[in-house]
């Protein structure tokens, strides 16, 4: 409690911490306090959705926190952050340190210093809550476990953003609420469904149909954060075990307390184990405040001051790439080559013989296709299932039947796709086709010496080598759907069009955004920076259609960037250390390799490099000035 009785500054510098009060997410002292002679350490921690920012005293108490979205403006945030803080402790003097995963160009842009978002975490951990043998700590884009038990051990999301805070805020919205709505349906569930959470798009598939089919939201809820569980323990710990005291961070497990009680059950912790400290969501930027080493001292209106100065100097983030098409010529000769290749079609109404149906039920959309007897398209249906296979299928069904002419009998109906069994006992079909066979058999009419075979599906991608007629090889899309149709309609939705309008958009964009070829939700993030920086709709359109095409090649084909020198390493058993770079060229291939006996001389090589940095000034050094300058 504060003490009242004593002064200003005997308060801020007390070995009791101050009383703090919340005004939303901002936290202040009760009670004014004069920090003019305090000696401040701030720490801002810079996520992939939020910017944090703490402020402790000498005593290592917490003064003020704030925190707030930044939606890819991180400059902006962060001023209108400093100069809230600014009007609670004034113009003390502090001494600043950055972390987070966008906390580096903030660093730079501020002449401050940065503290890696590890360091940060440990010392935090270790100082607020010594006793902790593992960390679990989940943010809007990243997933993290670290270890204690042993030294230090970090295990971190790569590609993938699922089973994070976005990943939740994703499936919010399938049940109409947000994270904190989900939180409150889940304390009324009675039942855990299996979910996949290794993607968005793949658990949209799980949880759309199973609201379709009358699951209970409160269920729903549930088995969504049973999900995130899954995969953070699944897909991080490898194996890893955890136990001991287990603390739980970050904003998600600090402010969702049905997500932590999943935790709970799937690692079967009794309550003395869990450890869920107040100001959890702060830790990171707490932990950067502790870990801070400069001596420089700055106050808030001379770093708000540097920001408003920095006018254009950051740049632009995201590069930009060559139309797909250079011009209005280039595109209708395109448009010329690829009407050339049609499907013959016939007159239905006028049409007399046998038909012969196909149904593609696929992940998120069904296709349906009349054949006559020699081969011409008379009917189609295409549109979404809306995770209902069997009513969409009676839908296409009627349709079909309407636009059967006298005179007409139904030869043959063969289904395929997700929902090939399904649909041949619900429609009592003739037969069922693998959808790979069904994929050659529809090339070779067209195309009788097909190669290769690309299909781009809602949420699969397939490529398939053909030799001699016979399909020979087979790729697919493993646990991620970017790239894939349910990626693009999803980017099309956010901006309020369909696809067809927003491959038009990319058509004539003369500055396509280069986008990678990451998770959805990664991408989402870069999309709002583009668009920070000018990016129009038709430029965003375009950098998605270049997405699609390096996922093909690179994710799913696995095609190696000519560019690159590839590299492998090995470490495992008694060996410290294999290193090969490898050069390929036409029918050759020449290896370099290291081979390591011993860690010792990894231990070496970072105390020479320590040994020459010790003496030197902070700031931002390559590896050639380190090592040999």
């Amino acid at each position: 409690m504060t003490n009242h009785k004593l002064s200003n500054m005997e308060q801020s510098t007390a070995a009791h911490p101050l009383k703090l009060v919340a005004d939303g997410a901002e936290l202040k002292p009760a009670n004014p306090v004069d920090f003019s002679h305090a000696h401040l350490r701030l720490g801002i921690d810079v996520g992939s959705t939020t910017v944090k920012l703490a402020v402790i005293d000498e005593a290592n108490h917490l003064v003020y926190a704030n925190y707030e979205r930044h939606h890819t403006d991180v400059r902006a945030t962060a001023k209108a952050l400093f100069e809230r803080a600014r009007g609670v402790l004034g113009d003390a003097p502090m001494r600043v340190s950055i972390t987070g995963s966008g906390g580096l160009l903030l660093a730079k842009w501020l002449d401050l210093e940065f503290v890696q978002e590890v360091i940060a975490s440990k010392r935090a951990v270790e100082t607020i809550i010594p006793q902790t043998d593992c960390a679990i700590e989940l943010g809007g884009e990243d997933a993290k476990i670290i270890y204690f038990d042993n030294g230090i051990e970090q295990r971190m999301n790569g590609t993938c953003a699922g089973g994070t805070g976005a990943f939740i805020d994703q499936m919010a919205t399938l049940l109409h609420t947000d994270a904190s709505g989900l939180n409150e349906l889940a304390k009324n569930a009675t039942h855990i469904y299996p979910i996949a959470s290794r993607c968005g798009v793949f658990a949209k598939s799980d949880v759309q149909p199973l609201l379709n089919e009358g699951a209970a939201p409160a269920d729903v809820a549930a088995s969504i954060f049973q999900s995130v569980a899954n995969q953070t323990v699944s897909g991080l710990a490898c194996g890893h075990p955890i136990r001991g005291y287990v603390a739980f961070l970050g904003g998600p497990l600090q402010y969702l307390s049905e997500l932590r009680h999943r935790f709970y059950e799937t690692l079967d912790l009794d309550e003395e184990h869990r450890i869920v400290p107040e100001n959890a969501h702060l830790f990171v930027a707490t932990g950067a405040a502790l870990a801070g080493e400069s001596d420089k001292i700055v106050t808030f209106a001379s770093v708000i001051e540097a920001l408003e100065n920095l006018g254009d100097t950051q740049g632009s983030e995201v590069e930009r790439l060559q139309p797909l098409f250079e011009d209005a010529e280039a595109y209708d000769e395109f448009k010329e080559r690829h009407n050339a290749q049609v499907v013959p079609r016939g007159d239905l109404a006028g049409y007399k013989g046998r038909v012969f149906i196909g149904i593609d039920a696929g992940s998120t959309t069904m296709k349906a296709a009349m054949v006559g007897e020699d081969g011409q398209l008379l009917h189609t249906w295409y549109g979404s299932n809306n995770g209902d296979i069997l009513g969409t299928a009676r839908v296409i069904m009627d349709d079909f039947y309407v636009h059967i002419p006298e005179g007409c009998t139904i030869g043959h109906v063969t289904t395929t796709g997700y929902g090939e069994a399904l649909l041949i006992e619900a429609l009592r079909a003739d037969s069922g086709e693998i959808e790979t066979v069904a994929h050659l058999r529809g090339a070779k009419a067209f195309v009788p010496d097909v190669e290769f075979i690309l299909d781009i599906g809602g949420q699969d991608m397939k490529c398939l080598q053909v030799r001699n007629g016979v399909i020979e090889h087979i790729m697919l899309n493993e646990a991620c759907s970017s790239g894939c149709g349910s990626f693009i309609e999803s980017f099309a939705k956010s901006m309020n069009m369909d696809v067809i309008e927003f491959a038009k958009e990319a058509v004539h964009a003369r500055k396509p955004v280069d986008l990678g070829s990451r998770c959805t939700v990664f991408m989402n993030s870069r999309v709002k920076q583009a668009q920070k920086e000018g990016a129009t709709v038709g430029d965003i359109a375009a950098g998605l259609s270049y997405s699609v095409i390096k996922n093909a090649l690179f994710k799913v084909i696995k095609l190696r960037d000519p560019k690159e020198i590839g590299m492998h390493s090995l470490r495992g058993g008694t060996v410290a250390g294999v290193h090969e770079v490898s050069f390929f060229g036409q029918d050759e291939e020449v290896t370099l390799a290291h081979r390591a006996t011993s860690r010792q001389i990894f231990v070496n090589g970072a105390l020479a490099a320590a040994q020459k940095l010790v003496t030197r000034e902070p700031g931002f050094y390559t590896f050639d000035q380190v090592m040999f300058a």
